[in-house]
Parts: C-alpha cells; structure tokens; sequence
C-alpha cells in the first residue's frame, strides 16, 4: 500500500481533488461580484451609505462567526457533509438574493451566501490535510491560486454580463460554479464507498484512504484557546486580512480623493487583485522547505511597507509601483492557508486551527475598513489611516513570530498526553 502512495499518489483521489478546487474557485465569487454593480443596485433596491457600509462588513463578520462555529459541526457532522451543507447554503443565498427587489433582503440572503462560503473558508485546510497529507504544498497552490483567480475574474465580468442581461444574472450566475462543486464530490463519495465495501471484504485498506490521517482512531479534544499556535496564526491572519480588507474597500476612492482619474483607480483595485495570484502559486511550494517560514513573511512585509509608504507619500507618482509592492504582500494570505496544515498533525487539528485562526482573525479584521475611513473623517487627513495600517502590519509580525517555531496546535491539547490519536505526525509536504 505504501508503494500506491509513492508510484501513483493521485489514483482514487481525483475526484476530491477536483472538488477542492472547484469550491475554491468559488469562495470570493460571491463577495467581490457585488460591488461593480452597485450603480445599479442602489437605485433599484435602495442602497444607501449606511447599508452600503454593511454590505462591506458582512463577508469578515459572517466569515468569523461561522470560522469560530465549524469545527464543531465537522467534528459532529463529517468534513464531506458540512462542505455540501456550505454549497447548499451558497447556492441557495446566490439564487434568492438575484431575486431581491429591496435592500434588506439582499442584505439578509448575502448573509446566507458569506455563512456558505464562511464554512468553506474553514473546510478546505481540513480536507487538503485529509485527502493530500504527501501533498499539501502542491494541492494548497492550487486551490489558493484558484481562489485569487475568483476574487479577479468575478468582479471583472461583473459589469459586462450585467450589459448583455441584467444585474440578476450577473450575480446569480455564480450559484452554477459552487453547485459544481458537488458533483466530484459525489463521485469521490461513491469511489470511498466502493472502496470501504472492497475494504470491508479483503480486510485491507482501500486506495482512496491511503496516507489520509482520520480515517480511524478517536479524536484528541483540543482547546484553541490555550494553544500559542492558534492565536499566533489569528493574530497573523487578522493583521493579513486588515489589511486586504482596507485595500479592497478603500484604494479606489482614496487614488480618487488624490486626483486619479476614477478608470485609472479602478484598475489600480482589479491589478492588485490580479498580484495575488503569483504569490498564491509560489508560497505553497517555497515556504514549506523553509526552516524559517517568518524570513519569506519578512519579505511579504517589506513589499506591505513599501506600498503603504510610497501611497501614502506620493499617491499620484509611482501609484503602479506602490500597488506592485502592496499586491506582492498578499503571499502573507497563502502563507496563513499554508501554515493551518503546516502547525497541525491531524485532520482535526487542522479543522480547529482553521476554524479558531479564521474566526478571531476576520473578526479582528472586519472593523479595519470602517476605521480607515472614521479615523480620516475624524481628522481630516490620511495620515493616522495609513498610521493604522502600519500598525496592523506589526500586529501581522507579531503573529508570524509566534507560529515561527515547529510547534503544533495538538501540542497543546487539554486532555491528550504525548500521544497523537488520530492520524500520523505531520506528513511532508511539497
């Protein structure tokens, strides 16, 4: 059986691979469709600033909600089945909220959509460490590369769809790619199955679950609360993603206040967007054969700091040179997905990790927008916004120094002592 594994490690697991792309590929769909259409929207539902504003707060507010709450429905419901669930739920948000005719239902249906998508969030670090533990560099650059091929390609055909049709279809149309998403699974299900009975009447494992950890074996109870690892990694990923958040709400209308032209801003928006995905493709392959992980994060924050300063310094000269730096800096995001499986041993410490870190961090990160923005009203000038980011930034290295070490979130469980329950030790990755 081991040898499977070495000559023909993709056999019986196709189908999840498939199924873990797709679902990234759909993760961001949802969220960044929406804003190029609200010249539409707002006449026709009735947007205005305020609901606007909430709009913009949902995806990390649902995002941390449900990061904190899925663990605990996969520990009792299954990784499979709580993924289908978050189809389901997107799927049916994307479709009802394309039929909205106010804004408070829209808003009360993108709920549903980001509470899909936040368990999804959650799910994929988990199923990447059950399906391809001999894998997780590779298949994590896929699926990272493949969501920031999402959050790019969705806003970019939003406005040209909804000219060919309407606003309606331009949203809703997304609802087809997450509802791909179930068909490789249901066919990776049927091979497990198949694959249990030849199991069940040989006596020996099947293909499909060679080197998967939790297949069998109780599962350690472990309190993230406790764990260094796990609040090192929210900490990182909330300094990360207040960042994102700030740029993706707020580049294209501070470029403007500047005197860019409102084209020129909006491609600023679409190429930093575009930066993201390179750095997805690299970091799975390059930080796992790092002894160091926080030298490659250094260097995400030196690009961070450069593209902070140079905006905020000299906006209307080098602003593709400053957006350069800033986009380059999203390899910190790979690099939290990343380290959720590279600070777990199991499949359950990975759902844990993922669930704690996503859940505190996109909490942490949600508010960012709303002060970049209050802090410039406030004082009229940009100066203590940019000083935030700053200082978001330092929370970021904070974070990376705490999950620096080869430490893992299983070392720390409350009623487990050196032995691991489930799975294997850390398996190598690529």
């Amino acid at each position: 059986m081991s040898n499977f594994a070495v000559k023909r490690p993709w056999t019986g697991r196709l189908g999840s691979l498939l199924g873990i792309m797709v679902m990234a590929l759909s993760l961001r769909t949802a969220v960044s469709v929406v804003p190029p259409l609200l010249g539409e929207l707002r006449p026709e539902l009735g947007f205005d600033a305020g609901t606007i504003g909430l709009l913009a707060m949902l995806p990390p507010l649902i995002f941390a909600v449900f990061g904190l709450l899925t663990p605990a429905l996969i520990r009792r419901f299954g990784l499979e089945r709580v993924l289908v669930a978050a189809v389901v739920l997107a799927v049916a948000g994307q479709l009802v909220r394309a039929a909205s005719d106010h804004v408070w239902p829209f808003l009360g249906w993108s709920a549903v959509v980001m509470a899909g998508y936040g368990i999804g969030n959650v799910v994929l670090p988990p199923l990447v460490k059950k399906y391809f533990p001999d894998r997780v560099g590779v298949v994590t650059a896929g699926y990272v590369t493949l969501l920031a091929v999402g959050t790019a390609v969705s806003p970019q055909l939003a406005v040209p769809v909804a000219g060919l049709s309407n606003w309606r279809v331009s949203i809703g149309m997304w609802a087809a790619v997450s509802l791909v998403v179930l068909l490789p699974w249901a066919a990776q299900a049927l091979r497990d199955r198949r694959g249990s009975r030849l199991a069940d009447d040989s006596g020996h494992s099947s293909p499909a679950a060679v080197g998967r950890p939790g297949v069998s074996g109780a599962v350690q109870k472990l309190v993230p609360w406790r764990s260094p690892v796990a609040w090192g990694l929210a900490i990182f990923l909330a300094g990360n993603s207040a960042q994102t958040y700030v740029y993706f709400t707020w580049l294209p209308p501070y470029l403007s206040g500047q005197g860019v032209d409102a084209a020129t801003a909006g491609s600023a928006l679409a190429y930093f967007a575009i930066l993201g995905l390179p750095v997805s493709l690299l970091v799975p392959l390059w930080v796992p054969r790092m002894k160091n992980p926080i030298i490659a994060i250094g260097v995400f924050a030196v690009c961070w700091s450069a593209g902070h300063l140079g905006l905020y310094l000299s906006p209307m000269h080098g602003t593709w040179l400053w957006v350069t730096f800033s986009g380059l800096g999203q390899g910190t995001f790979a690099t939290a997905l990343l380290m959720v499986n590279l600070r777990s041993r199991t499949t359950h410490g990975s759902s844990v990790l993922s669930g704690f870190s996503q859940g505190v961090g996109y909490a942490g990160a949600g508010i960012a927008p709303l002060f970049f923005g209050t802090i410039h009203d406030a004082t009229g000038s940009w100066t203590a916004s940019f000083a935030m980011l700053g200082a978001c930034l330092l929370v970021m290295l904070a974070g990376a120094v705490m999950i620096n070490p080869r430490r893992y979130i299983e070392d720390s469980a409350a009623d487990a002592p050196a032995a691991v329950t489930e799975g294997t030790p850390a398996a190598k990755t690529e």
